[in-house]
């Protein structure tokens, strides 16, 4: 078995991390995960920043606060992206064919995944967002191939 291996590289304004585990499938959930993972944690750490404006005032807990959040989201953000990314690419391999179909299974089970990291899930949430998932994972699958 080949040893994981990983490079970074620079170019510009864009940042490529791959990470080769030896399996195209498990290289493409960690590539997905850690990139928009990480797009997770900014995010959470802009909103956060907004808030602490708004409170003009920052002190220890509230920095805590923030950093708890950028670990939430990043991790959540990754988790949909390595579900999605990992079932797209193995759906596209099982039946031979790139296609909505993919996308849709994918984006379901990124949205099941991702309602599943509440505090509570509820069946009923875990429903709408599996249905959410999949049908913006569809409609951006369409966007895509617009112009082709």
């Amino acid at each position: 078995m080949e040893k994981p291996r990983g490079s970074v590289q620079f170019d510009g304004p864009n940042v490529d991390v791959l990470v080769d585990l030896g399996h195209p499938l498990l290289n493409r959930v960690v590539d997905g995960f850690i990139k928009v993972g990480g797009i997770g944690a900014m995010n959470a750490a802009s909103q956060d920043a907004y808030k602490l404006v708004l409170q003009e005032e920052a002190n220890k807990s509230s920095f805590e606060n923030m950093v708890q959040d950028m670990g939430k989201q990043s991790l959540q953000w990754g988790l949909v992206a390595g579900v999605y990314s990992g079932m797209t690419y193995g759906m596209q391999e099982a039946r031979g064919v790139h296609d909505w179909k993919n996308a849709l299974v994918g984006g379901a089970l990124a949205g099941a995944a991702l309602s599943l990291t509440e505090s509570n899930p509820r069946h009923d949430r875990v429903v709408q967002a599996a249905i959410t998932g999949g049908a913006i994972a569809t409609a951006a699958e369409f966007l895509r191939n617009l112009n082709h």
